[in-house]
């Protein structure tokens, strides 16, 4: 009877550790980059989680469209039911460097509210890191306690 009992009890306890394994890694979603879902030309979709996956999103999709000396420019977004979301990019031809507004100062924090709004600073202090000898934006995303959203972009040399 107490070889049973202890038998019993052994079980018991891998099957709680096993159970409790479970459960902590089902509410655990795992993290993944952004990731190309369709091609075509001119269109490239990506789906991402946040708000850095998205500005890595619109980082590959400048790659993509550079085969056809085009930039992307944002055609729309949308949910998937699994909880990610998807952002489809047009590449577009670009016939000259356009500057950004005259108030831009990459240096700022700006606020943001969309995925739209976020994809636009990028591309502003895309174009003037770029116009200012610069190739790379390194941004930096903060979330307030509010839920503010805000973006520092800062040029750098590759």
């Amino acid at each position: 009877m107490i070889g049973h009992s202890s038998r019993f009890l052994r079980v018991t306890v891998r099957a709680a550790g096993a159970l409790a394994c479970l459960l902590a890694t089902s509410c655990v979603p795992p993290y993944s980059a952004p990731q190309q879902v369709a091609a075509s030309n001119p269109t490239v979709t990506y789906k991402y989680h946040g708000d850095q996956d998205l500005l890595q999103a619109n980082q590959q999709a400048a790659s993509f469209c550079s085969q056809y000396q085009a930039s992307p420019r944002t055609a729309g977004f949308t949910n998937d039911p699994d909880g990610s979301k998807v952002v489809i990019f047009e590449c577009v031809q670009t016939t000259m460097q356009m500057a950004p507004p005259q108030q831009y100062n990459p240096n700022l924090s700006y606020s943001y509210r969309t995925d739209a709004e976020l994809l636009e600073a990028s591309r502003n202090a895309q174009i003037y890191c770029m116009n200012n000898g610069s190739q790379q934006v390194v941004s930096n995303i903060a979330t307030g306690a509010n839920g503010t959203r805000t973006v520092t972009f800062q040029c750098s040399r590759p």
